[in-house]
């Protein structure tokens, strides 16, 4: 099986250092969080960049679902990614919430459609019984 599309991004300097992608979309300065023991500057961090990746993809994956079930979703809607870093054991390990928005639909349709779409979110496969992903609809 070939793939659809590649992305491509070089990393130079580790969590301090920068980010390209070959195409030139893409070019960031990272910078240590100070919960993390670094200087806290002005550039991004991985946790931000997969969060930023995950949100993104898994409410295209949500509009995917919803078409499928012939479902209107609201422009408005929006996915929050919360991506935590923390220690298990002697390496580190990520943790994830998705927090969907959605006006116009119930908790209970807006509950099912974010199951559906974690069922088929190339980030949630690639995270599925690795990352504790939790799944929250906003109040």
């Amino acid at each position: 099986m070939s793939n659809l599309y590649t992305a491509e991004v070089t990393a130079t300097g580790g969590r301090a250092g920068a980010v390209k992608s070959s195409d030139g979309r893409l070019e960031l300065s990272l910078s240590v969080p100070a919960e993390l023991g670094g200087e806290g500057g002005p550039g991004t961090n991985p946790e931000e960049l997969f969060a930023a990746g995950y949100a993104a993809c898994f409410l295209g994956a949500l509009g995917v679902v919803a078409r499928r079930q012939k479902i209107e979703l609201d422009p408005a809607s929006t996915m929050t990614a919360r991506v935590g870093l923390r220690k298990s054991g002697l390496a580190f390990a990520l943790d994830v919430e998705l927090e969907g928005r959605f006006p116009g639909l119930s908790r209970a349709e807006a509950e099912a459609l974010m199951h559906a779409a974690h069922q088929v979110c190339p980030y949630s496969v690639a995270t599925r019984d690795n990352v504790p992903v939790r799944l929250k609809v906003a109040d």
